[in-house]
């Protein structure tokens, strides 16, 4: 962002070290040892279920590291476990790339492409979809196919009520970027908090954490899971995840028009600068791990009055330390991916989308590049204020 908005707003810096340094997350980013071979590993497959084809695509994904992201995830993962989660991590942000064209405006288009990965997960059989045909093995179109390998091998062995988990999860996932479509298309922003509620699916945070027990070979049982302290400390994982990736992001979003994030939704609820807005999405996102860390504290007490046994007891100090990983992880990943440097804003500049972002879209959505399909952010926000103004 280069200039000032007609509104006075100022630029944010473009460094994006500098719009986190008031980010404090007081867990360690720790790393797996088994990252190369996951890059490998999901190199490969991305390539043999279609995700990915010809030697630039290959090169621009490679150059964003995703499975570094999830070596800080998962850093006490085997090698095969860091491979799965690597390639549902390139799944996730493939599937987000989706939406940065003509489909992510079109809420009943996204509704069909969610429907059908949604039938990946209830049956054996191959999903029927127009244009969206699945098959078995890796047969059908690529997001299918993939997606359906994903599952199968991440809840082969596992209990039933994970397993709903985990598909709970995914739907919720899916779902929510037919909300973020009405954000776009709609003549004012949401709330913060009506914007979370979206978010909080959208960011992909929650199938990832039921990662955590599968790497960790248990379930915790439901009426623990869904209870406090642990369900708040879930949403506060979300929550900072969310914060940190929006100030992070912020340039590529605006960059690309993109109205989806917590700073942007937050300028234009408090009508005050971008500087400001990150300053105290930055402010939110410290005082979440504060109530993290209060919360972890005083669990121990809360479990021995409860009777939890010992042994579940460890589990979820395991399942609580993963929340940490992912916290720390997430900050300690966005400030080194390409994703979010200089080339990774030029790379959605002027209505450019990356290689793979054509998978799912529909007949009625664009299946090659476009410019100008959004307007920017501060276009779109000059225009609600003109219309307002208008009265």
């Amino acid at each position: 962002m280069a200039n000032a908005t007609a509104s006075g707003h100022h630029p944010v810096p473009s460094d994006p070290t500098r719009r986190t340094a008031a980010i404090r997350i007081p867990f360690p980013a720790r790393f797996s040892p088994h990252a190369e071979r996951a890059r490998r590993h999901t190199l490969q497959w991305l390539q043999e279920t279609g995700l990915l084809t010809g030697e630039s695509a290959t090169v621009e994904y490679d150059a964003l590291r995703l499975e570094r992201l999830m070596a800080y995830f998962y850093p006490d993962a085997t090698g095969k476990d860091l491979e799965l989660a690597a390639d549902f991590n390139a799944w996730f942000f493939i599937f987000d790339d989706q939406f940065d064209g003509g489909l992510g405006m079109r809420p009943e288009a996204i509704e069909r492409v969610v429907a059908t990965l949604g039938r990946t997960m209830a049956t054996d059989d191959a999903p029927q979809a127009s244009g969206m045909a699945g098959g078995s093995g890796l047969s059908g179109p690529p997001l299918v196919r993939a997606f359906r390998d994903i599952w199968r091998r991440a809840t082969a062995g596992t209990p039933e009520d994970w397993q709903l988990r985990f598909r709970t999860h995914w739907h919720a996932y899916m779902a929510a970027h037919q909300g973020e479509a009405h954000n776009r298309n709609a003549d004012r922003l949401p709330t913060l908090e009506q914007f979370l509620r979206v978010r909080r699916h959208s960011i992909g945070v929650q199938p990832c954490l039921d990662f955590i027990e599968r790497c960790g070979g248990y379930t915790l049982p439901d009426e623990l899971h869904g209870s406090s302290p642990l369900r708040e400390m879930r949403e506060i994982t979300g929550d900072v995840v969310i914060f940190v990736n929006d100030i992070v992001s912020l340039v590529k979003e605006l960059a690309a028009g993109d109205v989806n994030n917590s700073v942007v939704v937050l300028r234009e609820q408090k009508d005050c600068t971008l500087e400001q807005s990150v300053e105290h999405i930055a402010a939110l996102a410290n005082a979440q791990t504060a109530r993290f860390d209060r919360l972890a504290l005083d669990l121990p007490k809360t479990l021995s009055e409860r009777g939890v046994l010992p042994e579940v007891r460890g589990h979820i100090d395991h399942y609580v330390e993963g929340m940490g990983h992912l916290m720390a992880g997430n900050l300690a990943w966005s400030l080194a991916t390409a994703r979010y440097d200089e080339t990774g804003i030029a790379a959605v500049s002027g209505g450019r989308q990356r290689p793979w972002a054509y998978l799912a879209a529909p007949p009625e959505c664009s299946a090659t590049p476009q410019r100008g399909v959004r307007e920017s952010a501060d276009e779109r926000r000059n225009r609600r204020h003109s219309r307002s103004h208008r009265g």
